[in-house]
């Protein structure tokens, strides 16, 4: 499979797997990071997107959100990045605007019921309630709208992606009828195999354990911040099988390199466990 880091060619090549259906915001979000020719390879849940990704006999790698502005972070993917052996190659904040999309010809009037996923449903209530529809949750958003496409649907809406309008020849009927407007997803670019530190890098992901005992987190905290590190996140999660005891998934922004190479040097020693899950080039915002 073709090299994910190589991303001149506009995707051409390149197999990625997501969460989710044609017409996604998984999709929308690798449109944009690798260009409309990357293969997308549909899956049903994070845990089939982790599988795929990890065989090269499959794909190149995923694509999968970790986190969103609105509703935090996406914790049961942490521990599935955990558990694979999949490194974070990049990353890509995508500003989500939902839409209410209709079958061509269709006019608001003409609609009765509003299909989409919960989520979506919920982040467009004060639009919604505007109007006396019937909101029906699925299981995915541009399902909604490929059904619509599909059955002819003359009475019902959707609230999908732009991407989804144009894959399904769809009208946008309403755009943006998000509530909050500022709505961003972060999603993680992953695959398998090593990959070496380039220059420009500027962000790593990385796991550890302390030992527990008092001021052990501070210690970790102190000597990061020391190297003029920037924690850009940390997430706490329960170890499996302890006795609430805590592992932490941790972000850090770097200006140089060597900033990032001294403070894995200074932290090794003062942590049971550190993984390194990826060092790659901060995420822009589309």
């Amino acid at each position: 499979m073709k090299n994910m880091n190589n991303r001149q060619e506009e995707g051409e090549g390149i197999a990625v797997a997501i969460q989710g259906f044609e017409g996604s915001f998984h999709q929308e979000a690798a449109w944009n990071y690798f260009g409309r020719k990357v293969n997308i390879i549909p899956c049903a849940t994070f845990r089939e997107v982790i599988k795929a990704a990890s065989d090269p006999g499959i794909c190149s790698g995923g694509i999968m959100a970790i986190e969103n502005s609105i509703a935090g972070s996406i914790l049961p993917n942490y521990n599935l990045l955990h558990k694979s052996r999949l490194n974070i190659t990049g990353e890509i904040y995508l500003n989500i605007h939902q839409n209410l999309m209709v079958f061509p010809g269709v006019k608001m009037e003409d609609i009765r019921e509003v299909h989409s996923h919960h989520m979506a449903i919920q982040q467009c209530l004060q639009y919604l309630e505007e109007h006396n529809w019937k909101l029906v949750e699925t299981e995915d958003t541009a399902l909604s709208a490929m059904h619509i496409r599909k059955y002819h649907r003359k009475h019902v809406a959707a609230i999908a992606s732009t991407i989804a309008a144009e894959l399904f020849e769809l009208e946008i009927i309403a755009p943006s009828i998000h509530t909050m407007k500022n709505n961003y997803t972060r999603f993680l670019v992953v695959e398998p195999g090593e990959r070496k530190v380039r220059e420009g890098d500027d962000k790593a992901s990385v796991y550890f354990v302390t030992d527990h005992s008092r001021g052990s987190l501070a210690r970790v905290l102190g000597l990061i911040a020391d190297q003029g590190v920037n924690l850009s996140k940390l997430q706490s999660m329960p170890i499996p099988g302890s006795d609430w005891k805590y592992a932490f998934y941790a972000d850090m922004e770097f200006e140089q390199l060597e900033d990032y190479y001294k403070v894995i040097e200074k932290i090794q020693p003062v942590t049971r466990e550190l993984r390194i899950f990826g060092v790659y080039k901060k995420g822009q915002t589309v």
